[in-house]
């Protein structure tokens, strides 16, 4: 059975979908869901999905931040051009015009519409673009990523940002990426509502992920060690901080409809809005 707290944020959703739809002339919700890695967001948004269906038979798709990656070449060319993109999934290695030509047809409920698949298993674990999933109609549309929502920051506060930002490198690396972020805010425009999954502690990813890692090794797949782990998590920190981007949206309630409070087991603690 479905935690309380999901069904109450389904039962969110739909509430939304029903304002909207009698308010407005948009008969689709884009809600955005913010959650760092390991959060469970991906598993979060196949439960409401079956949730939504079963519960008040509304049809919502997920669209992935990580489906609108750039393809392989771009971003081979992409790191030719700035070294420091070592991994995918930093600001500007995104399609955004696709996720946006994407979401006005959906709004338009121009149908058929084909959201990008992302395979992370091709180029050996460097990924690219697979076969398009088509869909013939959407009420809701789960939109989800690690910084799904962010929005810049001033410049001046990446010089006080604690660790794993310590060096001038970093900072350097860090101020590129705020600006990059201002090239997704028309993408965030399209979000009617925004979720954040917020862990107990943010530092929870690198447990999180290091024992999604051990999995995969102890069943014969190749995964990171822990130490590879704690440096791959760091990056996206050096790339845009939580305690920059993520955790002040914790008292904006202009721009955050619901907060989920995530525990050490990945269970939800507790469902509210920012004050």
């Amino acid at each position: 059975m479905s935690h309380p707290i999901w069904l109450q944020l389904a039962q969110d959703l739909a509430n939304w979908h029903q304002s909207q739809k009698s308010e407005t002339s948009n008969p689709v919700l884009v809600a955005g869901i913010l959650a760092g890695q390991g959060t469970g967001k991906s598993t979060l948004v196949s439960l409401l999905t079956q949730i939504l269906k079963d519960e008040h038979q509304l049809h919502a798709v997920c669209l992935s931040l990580d489906d609108l990656y750039l393809p392989y070449a771009d971003r081979l060319q992409l790191q030719a051009q700035d070294p420091r993109l070592i991994w995918r999934g930093p600001p500007g290695t995104h399609d955004i015009p696709l996720g946006l030509t994407l979401l006005k047809q959906i709004r338009a409920q121009v149908f058929p519409a084909f959201i990008p698949q992302f395979d992370k298993s091709l180029h050996q674990g460097a990924g690219d673009r697979s076969n398009a999933l088509e869909i013939q109609a959407a009420d809701i549309v789960l939109f989800e990523g690690w910084f799904v929502g962010c929005r810049p920051v001033a410049p001046f506060l990446i010089d006080q940002a604690p660790p794993p930002i310590v060096t001038a490198a970093d900072r350097d690396f860090a101020k590129d990426m705020n600006c990059a972020l201002h090239e997704y805010q028309p993408l965030w425009e399209e979000i009617d509502r925004l979720i954040l999954l917020n862990p107990t502690d943010y530092h929870l990813s690198i447990q999180w992920r290091q024992e999604a890692e051990a999995k995969m090794r102890s069943a014969g797949k190749p995964g990171m060690s822990d130490a590879e782990i704690v440096e791959f998590v760091q990056y996206f920190w050096k790339a845009l901080h939580p305690e920059l981007f993520v955790l002040p949206l914790l008292d904006e309630p202009q721009w955050v409809d619901r907060v989920i409070d995530i525990a050490a087991d990945h269970s939800p603690v507790q469902i509210y809005a920012p004050k």
